[in-house]
């Protein structure tokens, strides 16, 4: 099926025939039971259908940016000893990691400058 687009005021995902979305020609199509589309509701399981369709560019993207910042996270647990630390109150500790941000953005505009832009993810070696 292909996606057809989210329908705000029904709260529900509409997915279209094939056939009938991009235009081909189905021999099937006078039978076919589901020739207008399929509604799925979200509250059926809002972990699978969500507002933005999975196979759509922009789930892709969006995608994308949770990735990367999965990956700094990552980065905060294993190469800033965050996974095992013993700081104690919220603000000491948004202080840390602001700190270890500020680090890895100095580090790679470091890089930049110094026209090391295949090391720019590197935390080991100095510019």
């Amino acid at each position: 099926m292909a996606f057809g687009g989210f329908e705000k005021d029904r709260q529900a995902l509409k997915y279209r025939c094939p056939a009938s979305h991009y235009g081909i020609d189905c021999k099937s199509f006078n039978r076919c039971a589901v020739t207008g589309g399929v509604r799925i509701k979200l509250f059926q399981d809002r972990r699978v259908f969500t507002p933005l369709a999975r196979s759509s560019y922009r789930w892709k993207q969006t995608y994308k940016k949770r990735s990367s910042v999965e990956r700094v996270n990552s980065r905060l647990d294993i190469c800033f000893c965050f996974e095992q630390h013993f700081i104690r109150g919220h603000k000491k500790m948004n202080l840390q990691i602001g700190l270890a941000l500020i680090v890895m953005l100095a580090m790679a505009l470091g890089r930049v400058k110094e026209k090391q832009k295949d090391k720019i993810r590197s935390l080991m070696q100095a510019a």
